[in-house]
């Protein structure tokens, strides 16, 4: 079962190594105020998806700027299904910004826009500053180990720390995604044979810790 020591420890770890601006974020991040914004807050979730934030997040500032200049993000990304949601939202931004305001449902709604998905909506949902769990695959695993869904495993940790619901994702997340917490190990074995502080140590130092970006998950 992952304790609130033993979310501590793996608090304490990321922050060691450079993530303290990211868990922060998330614990401060606001709804967009703009349909500029949102579209934006969309266009960096569909260029992550799939892909490690190093790459996807230099994809989206590419993106980003050839849109702001009236050009198309066909003109600097490859991916044509991607390429094409971008240019859908960035287009309808304005229609889409007020289509989610007036939702019932946010995260239904999200799941219509183009290329946003059943586990990517609960990421979107996120950066827009809902206080949302992304069930991806290393969320299942701790989940399914503690008996929990995702939602309320994170929701657990939250009422212990004080942190959203939200952020818990975002640091356990980070914790498997860097190898901190080896999520499929946790589900086999439980937490001696998946936590390896050691291990994420010695491969942190052998590469370069990437800047915290504006997304706290790759989702």
């Amino acid at each position: 079962m992952i304790t609130l020591k033993r979310f501590r420890r793996i608090e304490t770890i990321l922050r060691r190594h450079g993530y303290t601006e990211v868990i922060d974020w998330s614990e401060t991040i606001e709804a967009p105020a703009t349909a500029e914004e949102f579209a934006k807050r969309a266009i960096y979730v569909i260029c992550n998806s799939g892909m490690a934030v190093t790459i996807g997040a230099p994809i989206a500032h590419r993106c980003i700027a050839r849109l702001e200049e009236g050009g198309s993000a066909a003109e600097v990304f490859g991916h044509p299904g991607k390429r094409q949601a971008i240019d859908n939202i960035w287009r309808d931004r304005a229609e889409h910004f007020v289509a989610y305001q007036g939702a019932n449902v946010q995260l239904e709604f999200l799941q219509s826009l183009p290329w946003i998905g059943p586990v990517t909506r609960y990421h979107l949902a996120k950066n827009l500053g809902a206080d949302e769990a992304k069930p991806d695959v290393h969320m299942g695993r701790l989940a399914r180990r503690d008996k929990k869904t995702t939602r309320a495993l994170c929701r657990r940790l939250a009422r212990q720390t004080g942190y959203r619901i939200a952020t818990i994702d975002s640091v356990l997340w980070r914790a498997c995604a860097d190898g901190l917490l080896n999520s499929r190990a946790y589900e086999d074995q439980g937490w001696k044979a998946a936590f390896r502080p050691q291990t994420y140590d010695v491969e942190l130092t052998q590469m370069d810790v990437p800047e915290a970006e504006i997304d706290p998950e790759q989702a």
